[in-house]
Order: C-alpha cells, then sequence, then structure tokens
C-alpha cells in the first residue's frame, strides 16, 4: 500500500548526496516532518502525494504552513507569547 505523503529529503546535502524518504498517511505528521527539516537545513528533493509528485503550488503551501507554524513556534518561544498573541502581533497561525 501506498503511503499518502512521501517526503524525499536529504540531510547534510553539502556533505551527503543519499536521498531518504519519510512516509506518512497523517498530512500534520507530514507539515511536522517539513518543519523539522527547515530546522535541520535539509535539501527537500520531492514531496508525494499517493505516489505522484506534487505540483510545485502545492508543494509551495505545503512549505508555507510548516514554514509559518515553526516561525509562530519560535516567536511565541522567543518572546514568552501564547498563540493567540502571536497571531494577533504576527499574523501567523497557531
Amino acid at each position: 500500500m501506498i503511503a499518502k505523503f512521501e517526503i524525499e529529503y536529504v540531510i547534510h546535502p553539502q556533505h551527503n548526496h543519499r536521498v531518504d524518504t519519510h512516509r506518512t498517511d497523517d498530512p500534520v505528521e507530514a507539515e511536522d516532518f517539513l518543519m523539522n527539516l527547515l530546522i535541520v537545513g535539509a535539501r527537500i528533493s520531492a514531496i508525494k502525494h499517493e505516489g505522484a509528485e506534487l505540483e510545485a503550488g502545492q508543494a509551495d503551501r505545503m512549505l508555507r504552513v510548516a514554514a509559518e507554524r515553526l516561525a509562530s513556534r519560535l516567536l511565541g518561544r522567543s518572546l514568552d507569547l501564547d498563540s493567540v498573541q502571536v497571531k494577533h502581533r504576527f499574523g501567523f497561525a497557531a
């Protein structure tokens, strides 16, 4: 059975060329995994849905959501704000 989401990535792309794949059926878990890849600076090669690579706009939307969630989390932690305050001050969803 094909996983609903597959994310192909390279950890430490400046030193490594091995492409790994993370598979999940949960879209929230996929976004969480993308957040972690953004944190460590991994190269994201492809985001697939049910075996087919997402179009650029769809992949960009997933990455944007992951980046906004990450920014929201970092702002909240650094400024000691709750999610409502982060949304009000910066416009990022909780």
